[in-house]
């Protein structure tokens, strides 16, 4: 494997990763049905998510996932739940595409890089999201909700066709969280000031 190609698989691994921290079955289910089309390769390890049964498995808890963000309060339970979720899917899926590396390296990798990167996008969107329900009763809930489907549904498809650019897609909208954060966060302090006596 030349160095391109093994950039590309980490860069291809990153991206899927960063996927499952706005949704950790659907880049999962993404990755399976492009694996059991022969639209993507996997590790040998890995062979069990190009299976019918990981795709029956994997749409029917994606289906659920999807729906259960919808119900104000399991939302927000489900952020809980998902933040460790992330981590592991992320590192799964980074570790699936990370062919013909050295095995401590490919899951140093998965672990440092796929799940690091899939953690910070569940914790920035689970941020997002209580701070909308602190801020809208919950009724801007389903909004952030459709959002994290998009992403959950564009970056995996992005990282498939050109990883690069679902790396970038992921980088920004991790910045323009935190960015979003920052300017609630001053704007909070700023009101706590003016109203001390």
């Amino acid at each position: 494997m030349s160095s391109f190609d093994l950039a590309l698989s980490v860069v291809l691994g990153i991206g899927l990763a960063a996927a499952t921290g706005f949704r950790v079955f659907v880049p999962m289910l993404i990755v399976s049905g492009a694996a059991y089309t022969g639209h993507l390769a996997l590790g040998d390890s890995f062979a069990w998510l190009a299976t019918p049964a990981a795709l029956t498995m994997l749409g029917a808890a994606a289906i659920a996932e999807v729906l259960a963000y919808y119900i104000p309060g399991v939302d927000n339970l489900l952020d809980a739940l998902a933040t460790p979720a992330a981590f592991v899917a992320g590192t799964v899926l980074s570790a699936a595409v990370m062919t013909d590396m050295p095995p401590l390296v490919k899951w140093a990798a998965a672990v440092i890089a796929g799940g690091g990167i899939a953690g910070l996008t569940q914790v920035a969107t689970a941020t997002l999201r209580a701070n909308s329900t602190v801020l809208t009763g919950g009724l801007g809930n389903p909004v952030i909700a459709t959002a994290e489907l998009g992403g959950a549904l564009l970056v995996p498809l992005l990282a498939l066709v050109a990883p690069l650019a679902a790396l970038v897609a992921v980088i920004l909208f991790i910045w323009l969280a935190i960015r979003l954060l920052r300017r609630r966060r001053q704007g909070a302090i700023g009101r706590t000031s003016r109203n001390t006596p």
